[in-house]
């Protein structure tokens, strides 16, 4: 049996005041499989950020200024990280870009993303 080793046992990790932790199950549940460059990006800064309940308010110029992402690429990520139902998101009001973003808890398995399109050729073919 191979022993445990830890390289840098003096620099074990402590949990500070601050914590943010990533669900082991973004990459059981094959999130990652189906999440662009964009995605990952922005999931990862909302979770940084986030207080305890998962919930942070950045306005979305700070966040693209932060992670590099142009207004259109983070638009695109917001709203599939919605429909992955990773995250849940409230304007402040009906015309308001900013407002708050929600960390949920992974609870299914990720879209299959292929099969979804496979059905959709399929039905716009035979249907024509």
């Amino acid at each position: 049996m191979k022993k445990y080793h830890i390289p840098q046992p003096q620099k074990i990790r402590k949990i500070q005041r601050s914590f943010a932790w990533i669900d082991h199950r973004l990459v059981r549940n094959s999130y990652l499989q189906v999440m662009t460059h964009s995605d990952i990006v922005l999931y990862l800064f909302l979770i940084l950020v986030a207080d305890k309940n998962g919930v942070s308010f950045y306005r979305k110029e700070k966040i693209c200024e932060a992670v590099s992402l142009d207004y259109s690429q983070f638009e695109i990520a917001k709203d599939r990280l919605v429909n992955m139902k990773l995250i849940a998101f409230e304007g402040y009001s009906v015309l308001s870009p900013n407002g708050y973003y929600q960390i949920l808890p992974i609870e299914a398995e990720a879209p299959d993303y292929h099969k979804q399109i496979t059905r959709k050729l399929t039905e716009k073919l035979f249907r024509e």
